[in-house]
């Protein structure tokens, strides 16, 4: 690729740990030889957080629009221009309108193909509510402003060759039966398969299925969700050609270290997939979004309002989401152009064996 990849950065809760990374990650100048970093942000969150953490100084490439963003900076697009009342580790009002100008200003050069990926910082679902967005996250927003047609978003956590997708997002406990069906499952498990060829490489990918009950259900005694959805779902993909086990127990599915065995595991809920990512990958774990036409990953952590301020914030999950979407762009691309001119069949008549092969025949 001649240009260095833009990776467009959401800013986030400005009350939160968000600022903090930014620093961090940052003050390693290598970083732009790799990519070009363009931060939708303000300057006054830097220059405020800099001081209370007294930590190395970034030299920051101040802009007003992203047509001024250079190569080889880090590049931060002052997108919020009014006065920010800064209280670290409260959530606010004011932190969550700054959280969504800095994420619909990313999006829109996102649609318009001015930024190649974007990678989010923490929000508080709470403080960002507002007309604009009515979401329970990044995941549910992002999808409705570029799914096309039958597209829908996939949340994966991923972290080396571990890979955990989830059926269903962020919903109340009581909500989730309601929302898992075999159309669902099926679906799932097929743009969890597609992600894991185009966006990771993997020719032949294994993933393996939880159940929704402890036991799988004890054959129905503790839920019918398996034998009524699960196990048909599962059935349905492996007829589509796709290498998929279960259901599996999560317990011990975890336990036993199973997890090493796939290139991905399926959940049914939030919870069931995090907990066991999060005990494993909390420092170096990565959200994707996977199943639409755009790339965005975020840290796996939330807003971290508790040490906000402190200077203890870990900077190698954002640091991680960093390369990470540069690799899934990469990844893309060359999946793309390898199958964007597929050669015509080459045969020849077995009663002509002596003459030449016609490469000319449609296929």
């Amino acid at each position: 690729m001649d240009e260095l990849i833009k990776v467009g950065i959401s800013h986030g809760d400005t009350n939160s740990i968000s600022y903090e990374l930014l620093l961090k990650t940052f003050s390693d100048e290598r970083i732009t030889e790799i990519l070009t970093p363009i931060i939708y942000g303000s300057s006054k969150s830097a220059s405020y957080n800099r001081k209370v953490l007294n930590c190395k100084p970034v030299n920051f490439n101040i802009v007003n629009q992203i047509e001024q963003c250079s190569e080889g900076k880090v590049n931060l697009i002052n997108c919020i221009r009014d006065e920010i009342k800064i209280e670290l580790g409260k959530p606010s009002p004011e932190a969550g309108k700054s959280a969504f100008m800095s994420l619909s200003c990313a999006v829109e050069d996102l649609r318009n193909e001015k930024i190649d990926v974007l990678v989010t910082l923490p929000i508080n679902k709470d403080s960002i509510q507002c007309d604009d967005f009515t979401f329970p996250g990044h995941t549910e927003y992002l999808e409705e402003r570029f799914a096309t047609g039958e597209e829908k978003s996939l949340m994966m956590l991923i972290d080396k060759d571990l890979r955990i997708a989830l059926v269903t997002g962020h919903l109340p406990i009581s909500e989730i039966p309601k929302h898992i069906s075999q159309t669902d499952i099926v679906e799932k498990i097929g743009i969890l398969n597609q992600s894991l060829q185009r966006d990771f490489g993997i020719d032949a990918p294994r993933i393996a299925v939880l159940s929704l009950n402890p036991h799988c259900g004890e054959n129905g005694l503790l839920g019918k969700e398996e034998r009524e959805f699960i196990e048909p779902a599962i059935k349905q993909a492996q007829e589509a050609g796709i290498l998929c086990v279960g259901p599996m127990a999560a317990d011990g599915f975890f336990g036993a270290e199973r997890h090493k065995e796939f290139d991905a595991i399926l959940a049914m809920y939030h919870d069931q997939g995090l907990i066991p990512f999060k005990t494993l990958s909390m420092e170096t774990g990565v959200n994707f979004t996977a199943g639409l036409p755009i790339v965005r990953t975020s840290p796996a952590h939330g807003t971290a309002y508790n040490i906000a301020g402190k200077g203890e914030a870990s900077d190698e999950s954002f640091r991680q989401a960093i390369y990470v979407a540069v690799d899934i762009f990469k990844n893309r691309k060359m999946y793309d152009e390898a199958r964007a001119n597929p050669l015509h069949k080459m045969y020849f008549d077995r009663g002509k064996d002596d003459e030449k092969l016609d490469l000319t025949a449609e296929e």
